[in-house]
């Protein structure tokens, strides 16, 4: 039997069609799907065209953190259609405050093992914990809610071997951010990026999220994880322990294409305007000015980020001319 990677297995574990060859074109069993309000109203629209009376999906779960201001009657209707729409085609519903959908999604719904698709770039997120998680069109969305297959050209798998530990001050979103400054904004297009390595070992469920989340800026479908001790700390810490699976690489498995980061080597890094591949080492920006700052969004979901940045501004008051906004929670904005 042939050694395999994870995302080897996660994609034969679901596929119903085609041959997993990069380039051919694969049907996949989904298990849950993910809806947000900025685009979930055009998925429930479709399920409702379809006459769909009940979601056959394992899990569907229609997010509202998006769109949350009320600052006319639109967004009030949207969700009020969002909800009912939700219990109409048996979907659990996420109100607005709840929290942003791919935290909360690896917190609440997440299983290691499973498949996912999302009317949202970085549902990708969820391959944090050892899911096949891909973030699509509302239409696939539908139609996997519908119980049918999700169509796709079958990805290459880009291996990314991390070593060493994080130096301090330096965090997951420096992982992603050196990979978008090797591979810029289309280095990730048609390639499954799956990391492995000893470097796994110092990186927590939600750094791997970080990492995860930002690899739609790569391009690529989606990222992997394996599920190790790490996913089945994390999940122990949500009670749902019982619903983790081991799932790691086979050794002598190979990739299609293999890189490596030395984690011990990496410096703070930053992506500067207009795109999210131009990325340099914090220190070539140092005294260059700014004039507004936003702390937290959905691709940087841990309490070390916010502490990292409380720690740098402690004792201190946010300049005159900054804009500084802190969100800990879609809806709940802090300035400072």
């Amino acid at each position: 039997m042939n050694s395999l990677n994870v995302a080897q297995k996660l994609i034969q574990s679901h596929l119903i069609s085609g041959k997993s060859d990069p380039g051919t074109e694969i049907g996949l069993k989904i298990d849950q799907a993910l809806l947000q309000d900025a685009t979930g109203t055009l998925v429930q629209l479709e399920l409702e065209a379809m006459g769909l009376e009940r979601a056959k999906t394992d899990v569907a779960v229609q997010y509202v953190d998006h769109n949350l201001l009320q600052t006319d009657f639109k967004n009030a209707d949207d969700h009020l259609f969002l909800y009912s729409a939700a219990q109409k085609f048996g979907l659990c519903y996420s109100k607005p405050g709840n929290g942003v959908s791919h935290p909360v999604h690896i917190e609440r719904f997440g299983i290691p093992g499973k498949s996912l698709v999302g009317s949202d770039s970085h549902s990708c997120a969820v391959g944090s914990l050892g899911m096949l998680a891909i973030g699509t069109g509302g239409l696939d969305v539908a139609a996997a809610i519908a119980g049918q297959p999700y169509f796709v050209k079958m990805p290459k798998i880009m291996g990314v071997k991390l070593t060493g530990k994080l130096p301090d001050w330096v965090s997951a979103k420096d992982v992603i951010l050196e990979m978008l400054r090797r591979f810029g904004v289309k280095g990730g297009v048609g390639k499954i990026i799956e990391y492995y390595g000893s470097g796994l070992t110092y990186l927590s469920a939600m750094d791997r999220h970080v990492i995860a989340n930002m690899g739609a800026e790569l391009g690529a479908p989606t990222t992997v994880f394996p599920s190790d001790g790490e996913t089945r700390r994390f999940l122990k810490s949500q009670r749902r322990e019982g619903d983790w699976t081991e799932i790691l690489a086979d050794e002598g498995c190979s990739y299609d294409l293999e890189h490596e980061i030395l984690l011990d080597e990496l410096v703070p890094l930053i992506a500067l305007p207009t795109s999210p591949g131009n990325v340099v080492p914090v220190r070539d920006v140092v005294n260059k000015k700014i004039s507004q700052v936003v702390i937290g969004s959905s691709a940087n979901p841990r309490l070390r980020d916010f502490w990292m940045a409380g720690a740098i501004v402690k004792d201190r008051s946010v300049h005159q001319e900054v804009s500084s906004i802190l969100t800990l929670l879609p809806d709940r904005l802090f300035r400072i």
